[in-house]
């Protein structure tokens, strides 16, 4: 069956469309969160007891008053059972209480938020464009596409981000969303990085690796292995902290501020787990740090990141996640010297986000892009061994196993 031509033209213009206006959210949303950052930064110490409670009653007053703006759980949700429909009457809370828990030092990234957000601007323009059924859920899912690569800089590593992280098990439900999330994403991309001048080149500045024998690769299993037992212990612990918090009967702005002044008094004794990691994680790779203090903040950065999303501040957990894998390779190297430092720490990111979020092919290919790490199949297989033994219970609950 031929494809029309002029309707491939104005689909290809639709999803180029739409990957421009969601770059220009996401350099806004970067420009304003880059300002604020700067602001919060200037408090450290005892001072951030006082703080990030504030920031944290605000944050509740703010989803009081503008209602729960969700998070990535009913994303996925409303993909496969509201027909791929977004709404975006939850944005203005969404935007406002992820900026301020973001920029003031949760433990939460930019990118929960910004695909929430993203994903709307496609159900928008579907609506505009009088789209339904499978075309209206494919442009939402294009638009979370667009979302994840702004923040990391890889059109194809957000498409496939999108698409897998709407499953547990490693397949693509969604193939047809394809296309037009990479055509969406390679446009928001360009716009992001016209006006921002950031995503070009790679995030982290890891120290130079070749690939010199099988033996890498057996090294990759192990620290993919390493990578998961991490992600189970993570999972646990962020669960007992959400029983602890849902065990608060109180509005969700004590809620809030009890978080504020967990995550100050965090903070306040281990300083690199304040932010979600982003210029964090260059500390780790440049510093030269002692084996308990690498380990010690691992425990801390799982309590940090277990209180600020718990506790209702908004945010994602994919860098804060890389920030742990960070650390544990980093601690790996300390116990053996010999073995190589960029390999060990990359190999637990992945194989730790992969555990996590059940996602593989994208972990890998965002590994690649933001440490630079041009020879990607030790990611690789780190992070399928993390997926594969992730837990049979998916940490995202709405993650949905297809028949």
């Amino acid at each position: 069956m031929k494809r029309n031509p002029v309707n491939l033209t104005r689909s290809v213009f639709l999803w180029a469309m739409l990957g421009i206006i969601c770059g220009l959210f996401g350099a806004s949303y970067w420009i304003f969160l880059s300002y604020m950052m700067v602001g919060f930064e200037y408090f450290s110490g005892l001072s951030l007891l006082i703080i990030m409670p504030l920031a944290g009653l605000l944050i509740g007053l703010l989803i009081h008053w503008l209602g729960n703006p969700g998070e990535i759980g009913l994303i996925i949700d409303n993909i496969h059972l509201n027909g791929g429909r977004l709404p975006m009457n939850e944005n203005p809370s969404m935007i406002l209480s992820s900026l301020i828990s973001i920029a003031s030092g949760g433990s939460a990234g930019p990118e929960a938020p910004m695909v929430q957000v993203t994903g709307s601007i496609g159900t928008w323009l579907a609506d505009r464009f009088q789209l339904r059924g499978e075309a209206l859920r494919t442009l939402s899912i294009a638009g979370m596409a667009s979302g994840f690569t702004v923040l990391f800089g890889a059109p194809l590593g957000g498409t496939f981000f999108a698409l897998e992280i709407l499953h547990h098990q490693n397949v693509v439900e969604y193939f047809e969303a394809i296309l037009p999330a990479v055509v969406a994403s390679c446009a928001s991309y360009t716009i992001f990085v016209a006006i921002t001048q950031l995503g070009i080149g790679p995030t982290w500045h890891f120290p130079q690796y070749n690939v010199d024998s099988l033996y890498d690769f057996g090294a990759a299993i192990a620290y993919g292995i390493v990578g998961a037992i991490m992600g189970w212990l993570f999972i646990a612990v962020f669960r007992s902290v959400g029983r602890l918090f849902d065990s608060i009967p109180s509005p969700i702005y004590v809620r809030t501020t009890l978080a504020g002044l967990g995550l100050g008094v965090l903070s306040a004794f281990f300083p690199l787990t304040r932010f979600f990691g982003e210029h964090q994680i260059e500390k780790i790779v440049e510093g030269n740090f002692s084996l308990g203090f690498v380990l010690t903040l691992v425990i801390a950065k799982v309590f940090a990141i277990s209180t600020t999303v718990n506790g209702g501040w908004r945010g994602g957990i994919i860098i804060p996640l890389f920030f742990i894998g960070a650390c544990l390779g980093k601690a790996i190297a300390i116990i053996n010297p010999a073995s190589n430092e960029t390999l060990a720490m990359i190999c637990v990111m992945a194989a730790l986000n992969s555990t996590v979020t059940r996602t593989p092919i994208s972990t890998t290919l965002l590994l690649a892009k933001l440490t630079g790490f041009s020879t990607f199949t030790p990611i690789l297989f780190a992070s399928l061994v993390g997926f594969f033994l992730a837990p049979r219970s998916p940490f995202i609950s709405s993650q949905r196993k297809i028949d």
